[in-house]
Parts: C-alpha cells; sequence; structure tokens
C-alpha cells in the first residue's frame, strides 16, 4: 500500500478514530477541527500539522467527518473551501448523514473542479473508528473508487459499494439511521418499563441481550444506563439531525414513517430538558422522568 497525503477534516469521536486509523496505516495525516485541543492531540500521536492552505494542493486525499451538510459544504467549498485548492484527481470521502441530493450535488461540484468525490457515510461508533473496523456505505465512480483504495483499507472493516454515483451511499445511511435512531429510542423505552416491573438494569442486559428482542444499538448502549455513564459516545442533539434527515427525505417521498417520527420526538424531549450533549442512552431518562423512578446515574 502506497502511502498518501491527507487531510481529515473534523476530529470529533468518529472522525479522530478515522484520523488515528489513516496515520496508524502509514499515510501522512494532517488534522483539522474547530477545537484546537484535537488537532494537538492529534499531532502529539503522529498528526501533521501545516495550515491547510499551504498543503491543500498535494493532497492525494480529504475525509470529511464533520455533523452535517452545512458543515460539509463550508469545509469543500466556504470562503476558505478546500476543494477548489485540491489538485485534479485527489478524491475526498464525504462521511456525514446527509441527504442523496446533497451527495449528488457535492459530487458535480467537485467535478467542476477535476476533484473525486466518494458519497461515504459511516457507521460503526468511536471503538470502532478508532481501530479501523467502521462499515462504509459509499457510492462512487470508479475513478473515485480506485483513489479511495487506500483510506478505505485503513479505516474500514467493511465497504458497500451501492453505486456508480453519488446518493445510494446517503441513502442507505438513512435507513440505517431511521433503525438506529428507533432501536436507542426502543431500547430506553423497554429497559425503564422493565424497571417498573422490578427488573434492575443489570439484568434486563444480561437477559434481553440473549433473547430474540436485542439488537446491537442495545448491546452497545444499555450498558451505559447500567453503568450510569452518559459520557456522549454519540450526542442525543446528533439524533435531532439525522432523523430530521430521513424524515425530510421520506417527505420527499411521500413516505409515511411514524415509528421514526415518534422516536425523533423523544429525542427533542431529551434535548429539550437539557441532555442534548448527553450520550444517546440518556433518552432512556425521558421515560424514567415521565415514571417518576430513577435510573442510574440520575439525581
Amino acid at each position: 500500500m502506497s502511502q498518501k497525503k491527507v487531510a481529515a477534516i473534523g476530529l470529533g469521536s468518529m472522525g479522530y478514530g478515522m484520523a488515528q486509523s489513516l496515520i496508524r496505516a502509514g499515510h501522512e495525516t494532517y488534522g483539522y477541527d474547530v477545537v484546537p485541543d484535537q488537532m494537538a492531540r492529534l499531532a502529539a500521536e503522529g498528526g501533521k500539522s501545516a495550515p491547510i492552505a499551504d498543503i491543500a494542493a498535494s493532497l492525494d486525499a480529504v475525509v470529511v467527518c464533520v455533523l452535517n451538510a452545512a458543515q460539509t459544504e463550508a469545509v469543500l467549498f466556504g470562503d476558505d473551501g478546500v476543494a477548489p485548492r485540491l489538485k485534479r484527481g485527489a478524491v475526498v470521502l464525504s462521511c456525514a448523514t446527509v441527504a442523496p441530493d446533497f451527495a449528488r450535488a457535492m459530487e458535480a461540484r467537485c467535478a467542476e473542479h477535476g476533484v473525486l468525490y466518494v458519497d461515504a457515510p459511516i457507521s460503526g461508533g468511536s471503538v470502532k473508528a478508532a481501530k479501523g473496523q467502521l462499515s462504509i456505505m459509499s457510492a462512487a465512480t470508479p475513478e473515485a473508487y480506485a483513489a479511495a483504495e487506500e483510506m478505505f483499507e485503513a479505516t474500514a472493516e467493511t465497504v458497500f459499494r451501492l453505486g456508480d454515483c453519488a446518493g445510494a451511499g446517503s441513502a442507505m445511511k438513512a435507513v440505517n439511521q431511521l433503525l438506529a435512531g428507533v432501536h436507542i429510542a426502543a431500547m430506553g423505552e423497554a429497559i425503564t418499563f422493565g424497571v417498573t416491573q422490578g427488573i434492575d438494569p443489570a439484568t434486563f442486559v444480561e437477559v434481553i441481550s440473549k433473547c430474540a428482542g436485542t439488537s446491537w444499538m442495545l448491546e452497545n448502549r444499555a450498558p451505559h444506563i447500567v453503568a450510569g455513564d452518559y459520557k456522549p459516545h454519540s450526542a442525543i442533539e446528533i439524533w435531532l439531525k439525522d432523523l430530521g434527515i430521513v424524515l425530510d427525505i421520506a417527505k420527499s417521498a411521500k413516505f409515511s414513517a411514524p415509528i421514526t417520527a415518534a422516536a425523533l420526538q423523544q429525542y427533542v424531549t431529551a434535548a429539550g430538558i437539557g441532555l442534548g450533549r448527553e450520550d444517546d442512552s440518556a433518552v432512556a431518562k425521558v421515560y424514567a422522568r415521565n415514571a417518576g423512578i430513577l435510573l442510574p446515574g440520575m439525581e
């Protein structure tokens, strides 16, 4: 595998793990984030540091792992946007959850500058990101896939190739986020319901994780509740965005998604009572407050 010169833009829980994986794979990796401490932390772990304007023309790839479409567009085409500065044939991996139409628009705008674009939303959580074991739901031209191959090898365990142009990856991510968001909310409802019936959270996890009612999200998030640890691996407020995107897509398709809408309302309620920056497992606190009970870590 040849060494590439890469900019990792967005060093949150997922983007930081991807940057770590790129460094570990031997790529010359420059990290950028609005939080300077994250950039300094990555530099201490082997990342490179330089103004992006100084190195953009020599980059082989840019991995964009920011919060949403607006931030993605700002990174690529804002006042200091990187896309017009890249050399022809450089590739952008866009990892945020966005609408398929937005992904197609970014691909077209990148193409105007001779830049390749991979619609590359990710799944797996911060732990798998740090291990280079993400799942990537991708869509891109054959040329973009070829340019991104080393990035995939460094950051992903599974790469789903869903189409030969942008859009299909983001569509699949929307489907995944529908299920993931609903599953977390359903876990919060179930674990709290169990408490009302005298089942403590630890017993809930022990039993349900071995029964048909389990899910990956239940097994991953419910232990946070048992531990009373709501430090955000994935925050409540992310679901306001992601399930909002799902419902926007559903509306444009004239598709009713009532279960998604109900789950979104629980996250909205959680954010409204000040839990927006807590781990998304904290959605269970909404149910607990309504039932007049306390979960571990609640006062």
